[in-house]
């Protein structure tokens, strides 16, 4: 009886790898060919890197992976243009290059639980019932430059993600992709998956202490050249701190070196060696 189990037990584990492998392999197969019937041309590559200085640093590789990350992501992803806003070759090369930044070395499975990117021409207003934690309700209304929604689209004003890789600090683009990264385990709060190599001890211990550190740092108007934004919530902490770690990873570096350490290692990359 219990060799019968064990054969049984047996099987169903080479009939899994055997599946997984098939899996693999047609997936790669799928890949390379949507990335070889890509319509995008060298020009139009060409103008959107020259638009997005944020690049430049980038390896031969890297950027051969770029590509074909953000060739995958278009191909996968809706763009719908907001109030008669026109979907260009440029607007998707933009958006999508600066998408695909973070999940440079992650992949583009992290995106998985959204599939369309909403642009506004430019900023937007908004114009919600709220319902608060007595069961009131109220309309919230604001004006914003870009959203994303758990299980929901990313919304962006084209205005500000246009200009948004300038390496002055602050990309709208990544920061609405980092709520998304943040939002792979739930509503986004400041503590997404943890890969290979990082501890969850870790993780929640340095940034409460940072984000503790940075609120007081904001009630006195000394913030280190990062948006005092990151200071209304773990979540925000976590989009504001990504989008400084690829366009001023330096400024983290001297002042939240943990926090540095940990962004490498979660993102797997390191913008301040090539942006130096």
């Amino acid at each position: 009886m219990v060799v019968i189990v064990e054969m049984v037990f047996f099987i169903v584990i080479v009939t899994l790898i055997v599946l997984l492998v098939k899996k693999f392999l047609f997936t790669n197969y799928h890949n390379s060919h949507i990335i070889k019937k890509s319509t995008i041309t060298q020009l139009q590559w060409d103008e959107a890197y020259q638009s997005l200085p944020l690049l430049k640093g980038l390896s031969v590789e890297e950027n051969k992976s770029l590509k074909e990350l953000c060739v995958l992501f278009i191909h996968n992803k809706t763009f719908e243009g907001a109030q008669g806003f026109e979907i260009t070759s440029k607007v998707l090369l933009v958006i999508s290059l600066q998408a695909c930044l973070p999940i440079l070395k992650l992949g583009l499975d992290c995106y998985r639980n959204f599939s369309t990117i909403i642009v506004y021409p430019a900023g937007f207003k908004t114009n919600r019932k709220v319902v608060d934690e007595n069961g009131v309700v109220d309309h919230d209304r604001k004006h914003t430059l870009g959203e994303s929604w758990l299980s929901g689209p990313v919304i962006l004003s084209w205005c500000d993600s246009e200009t948004a890789g300038m390496i002055d600090g602050s990309n709208l683009v990544i920061h609405e992709f980092a709520h998304k990264l943040d939002m792979q385990n739930g509503v986004a709060n400041g503590f997404p998956p943890l890969h290979k190599g990082l501890k969850r001890n870790d993780w929640v211990r340095e940034f409460t202490k940072a984000f503790t550190y940075f609120e007081r740092k904001c009630t006195k108007n000394d913030l280190h050249g990062i948006d005092c934004y990151a200071a209304t919530s773990p979540a925000e902490f976590f989009s504001v701190f990504s989008e400084v770690f690829f366009e001023r990873p330096g400024r983290i570096k001297k002042y939240f070196p943990e926090i540095h350490t940990l962004l490498e290692l979660y993102y797997r990359q390191t913008p301040i060696s090539r942006l130096s």
